[in-house]
């Protein structure tokens, strides 16, 4: 019966964590790193070794890294400036809970507008800049499901 337990908790955070690389409110990548814990605590910390950890870890920091990363270089690639990288930001996280669903679009757009306008840009330099937090936002969702996926592969073949 524990293992049953195990394993679906194990699998829950593997969906929060898939989950969370689109709907950035829930945890995404720490859940699914949580899973490996739960797993060496439920069943066995045996079958990670050094590489197992060490690759895992890397990937968490990139993903870390690269989604503030990539999404603010969207902004900046569209001519945007910090105040609409803060603005995307904050819409990413409030945007779901204001409007579920449409809010992981409408919001980072919104912010970013919101943005470059409190700073003085023209409409139409805050619509570019909204523009690039949009692209942004999906280009580093694109990689943050890549790189879990590759995560959650990793995990099964070390416990094959």
């Amino acid at each position: 019966m524990i293992e049953i337990i195990g394993w679906l908790i194990v699998i829950a955070l593997l969906v929060i964590g898939m989950i969370g690389a689109v709907y950035p409110v829930l945890p995404g990548v720490f859940a699914i790193y949580g899973a490996f814990f739960v797993y060496g605590l439920f069943f066995s910390f045996e079958e990670f070794g050094f590489w197992f950890w060490f690759i895992q870890t890397v990937i968490l920091l990139v993903i870390i890294v690269a989604d503030y990363a990539v999404g603010a270089y969207g902004v900046k690639k569209f001519g945007g400036s910090r105040a609409s990288i803060i603005g995307s930001t904050i819409g990413i996280i409030i945007g779901p809970f204001a409007i579920p669903v449409a809010g992981l679009i409408i919001g980072p757009f919104l912010g970013a507008f919101i943005g470059e306008l409190i700073i003085g840009s023209t409409p139409r330099q805050a619509l570019k800049a909204s523009v690039g937090a949009l692209i942004g936002f999906f280009s580093s969702t694109i990689m943050k499901i890549m790189l879990q996926l590759i995560m959650i592969v990793i995990l099964i073949i070390w416990l094959l």
